[in-house]
């Protein structure tokens, strides 16, 4: 009786997972839950606060253009306190992939206070920075507290570290999907922590939750006109992804670059007051402060009106500097104003909708930069809806892989190459 002997087989399986399996995953479930509620109504209100801190900076900023003359002295300022009191925190992203790829101790705490601050005051003075790498390092560093204060085993500290970068993320750009994603596939190159996948998912909507739940909101986009796809479409979709991937990358080498030559300053308070001068002559030669800050007007510009070449480029320079000389912040918002100037400006030879290209620029820099393509096709979609998705992700995924195994985290660990050719030729990488 083969019949009666499979469904035999069946009942004894499903009562097995019934009595034992199903057990263990309720309580797990059960468990993340309500670690997530806590984590990330405390992440979302800290992202409310940092969000309503930094329109304070911006605005202030704008209103009185003659504070960008001490950005110099702010530049010390935070030097000062990262070589003082931060120098166990000074990686910043990098050190919570580091803890993440191979745990070691627990993220000091100081490192919330240290680049709120620092990224503040960063903006207030003018320089060119973003908000991503403060939410996701004052995430990380509140989660990894939870790791003591719940007695969480090794395993367990994993997740939570991807819970706290995953609910940064999400709440400070209102996208829970791809913070969530990101959490996920932002420390090893090729690779994603499926085992905390729950936990990710649960905190990122939550802390997404949380932030709006304090009134604070986030930019909107969009794209106003999504051609239908075909064989066409394809073939420029794909050549403005590789635009996008170079771009990325010329992006990282360059952040790097000018890190490595302030590294050179051997008393590290000294790189961001050179670097302060060097910007505020910069911005005096350019005659206009479009460039500095997160530069969310002239994003939202993109979408609407062709930009010339040099917008991209300007930013890319001033945002390279910024960072590489130890001012504070993230890359991600200066990558995404670098992404939708550049497709809005290559509308002119790409017979594409500028606002098409620019939300298709807007992700796929980012996805070549941090090496996330996954996150960044969510956050495309959760930004300009379902009609461009395949566009979307065409360009996050070509841009990812031309941007080569660089990326703006140092400490990424190669999972798997993105191409077999990536193993063999050394100019690839």
């Amino acid at each position: 009786m083969p019949v009666k002997k499979l469904g035999e087989g069946f009942l004894l399986s499903f009562s097995h997972f019934i009595k034992k399996d199903f057990g263990l995953v309720l309580t797990n479930t059960i468990k993340w839950v309500l670690i997530s509620l806590v984590l990330g109504s405390i992440i979302g209100s800290a992202s409310a606060l940092f969000l309503v801190s930094l329109n304070w900076a911006t605005n202030y900023r704008e209103q009185h253009l003659w504070i960008i003359a001490f950005l110099p002295l702010a530049g010390l300022l935070i030097g000062l306190a990262y070589y003082y009191w931060g120098t166990a925190v000074v990686k910043g992203n990098n050190l919570l992939i580091e803890e993440l790829q191979s745990p070691k101790k627990i993220i000091p705490l100081i490192m919330a206070p240290l680049i709120y601050a620092g990224t503040i005051i960063t903006h207030l003075f003018g320089g060119s920075a973003g908000r991503e790498g403060t939410a996701v390092q004052i995430g990380g560093a509140f989660a990894d507290q939870l790791t003591k204060i719940f007695k969480l085993k090794p395993r367990d500290r994993k997740i939570i570290l991807i819970c706290g970068i995953s609910a940064g993320f999400a709440s400070v750009f209102g996208t829970p999907l791809a913070g969530a994603v990101f959490g996920l596939e932002v420390f090893v190159v090729g690779s994603v922590m499926y085992g905390a996948i729950l936990p990710s998912f649960i905190t990122a909507v939550i802390a997404d939750y949380a932030c709006k739940a304090w009134g604070v909101g986030h930019t909107h986009y969009a794209i106003a006109n999504v051609p239908e796809m075909n064989a066409i479409n394809l073939f420029l979709s794909l050549g403005a992804g590789i635009l996008f991937g170079l771009t990325a990358r010329l992006f990282s080498a360059m952040n790097h670059g000018i890190s490595k030559i302030f590294s050179k300053v051997n008393y590290p308070p000294l790189r961001p007051l050179i670097g302060g001068f060097i910007l505020i002559a910069l911005i005096y030669l350019i005659g206009n402060t479009r460039y500095i800050g997160l530069g969310i007007p002239v994003i939202s510009a993109a979408f609407t009106q062709q930009e010339p070449y040099y917008t991209f480029a300007i930013k890319l320079f001033l945002t390279a500097l910024t960072l590489g000389a130890g001012f504070k912040g993230g890359e991600v918002t200066p990558l995404f104003f670098i992404g939708a100037t550049l497709g809005s400006f290559i509308s002119l030879f790409i017979p594409l909708p500028y606002s098409l290209l620019a939300g298709m620029g807007f992700v796929a820099v980012f996805a070549g930069a941090a090496n996330t393509p996954l996150a960044c096709i969510f956050m495309g979609v959760e930004l300009f809806g379902t009609s461009s998705g395949i566009y979307i992700a065409l360009a996050c995924v070509v841009a990812y892989l031309f941007s080569g195994h660089t990326g703006i985290y140092k400490s990424q660990a190669i999972g798997a190459p993105k191409h077999l050719l990536l193993k063999r030729h050394q100019f690839l990488k």
